[in-house]
């Protein structure tokens, strides 16, 4: 059975602090914590850190882009992938998921903002 697994956000649209839209994927390597598993399986499912990172996961990505300028996400995008690689890593916890890596891989803008700032 293989439980390290790569999750990964395409296309998601969310909206930041000054309300444009831009779209993320965002990078996941996880396994859930060995010692907890029977329970989490039996109680969930083989796909328990599938059903559950989903969730957390865009949830924690609303509550963190929001926090943001579009134009932010741009010159602090090191420092916005760290605060949520440690966020998700924070909460994965509560749930027995190890997150190994995280990072927003990709970040683009509606066509109405990016024309705006040539």
């Amino acid at each position: 059975m293989l439980f390290d697994r790569f999750h990964g956000i395409l296309d998601k649209t969310i909206g930041t602090k000054d309300l444009q839209m831009v779209n993320l994927i965002l990078r996941v390597l996880s396994h859930l914590d060995v010692n907890r598993l029977p329970v989490k399986v039996q109680s969930i499912g083989l796909e328990y850190d599938e059903k559950v990172l989903l969730l957390i996961r865009n949830e924690l990505l609303k509550v963190m882009v929001v926090q943001f300028n579009a134009d932010q996400l741009l010159t602090e995008r090191p420092h916005v992938s760290a605060l949520v690689r440690d966020s998700l890593i924070q909460k994965a916890k509560d749930f027995n998921i190890v997150l190994d890596d995280v990072a927003i891989t990709h970040l683009s803008y509606k066509a109405e903002f990016s024309r705006a700032m040539e």
